[in-house]
């Protein structure tokens, strides 16, 4: 028999999830708390009991798509090695999670949302990215050390912009081109400097 505490966390799971996909692929504005629950086979009082909010949910799911891109950049440094940058750029500008906005990453879908979030959870953004930020720079030891953060916020923002301009468009000739030039220019950035 399963407890009412298993249930219980199983739910919110559950709700995290359909919140995090939610939130992703149709920003704050573009989805509610009904339509979070619905996805979660849930209520609405259940999540209010869970998170409090709408806000309180946004903030968990942020947290949760950050967390993920903290998991996964070891990942990559630990299965491509000295490739792994490379790899990195293949993924994040790739066809599979350019199309997936539910699934895609965190820091392109919901990045734009955090102008008119609250303190709190500008506050956890900001610890997030840095530690984002910071797990990039050490994967980088053929570059100076003083220069390494600023190569990984750098790298950062033409990814998560590149990304953003190439969901933006229609045209595939375009979305191409795009994702094309921010692939090469953030590899660029990250080559060894003679």
């Amino acid at each position: 028999m399963v407890s009412n505490r298993t249930r219980k966390e199983e739910t919110r799971q559950n709700m995290l999830l359909a919140a995090s996909r939610g939130f992703r692929a149709n920003g704050f504005a573009g989805i509610g708390v009904d339509g979070i629950a619905r996805a979660a086979n849930a209520t609405s009082g259940a999540f209010y009991a869970h998170f409090g909010s709408k806000d309180g949910a946004f903030r968990a799911a942020l947290e949760l798509g950050l967390d993920e891109v903290i998991e996964n950049i070891p990942l990559f440094q630990q299965d491509f090695g000295a490739g792994w940058i490379a790899a990195f750029i293949e993924y994040y500008m790739g066809r599979a999670h350019r199309d997936d906005l539910a699934c895609g990453c965190a820091m392109t879908s919901l990045s734009p949302e955090l102008a008119r979030a609250d303190d709190d959870t500008r506050d956890l953004y900001d610890r997030k990215m840095n530690r984002i930020a910071g797990l990039i720079a050490q994967g980088l030891p053929h570059m100076p050390e003083d220069t390494r953060l600023e190569k990984a916020w750098a790298f950062l923002g033409i990814l998560i912009g590149g990304l953003t301009m190439a969901r933006a468009m229609v045209n595939e000739e375009s979305i191409t081109a795009v994702s094309t030039a921010i692939s090469k220019t953030a590899a660029e950035l990250m080559e060894p400097a003679f």
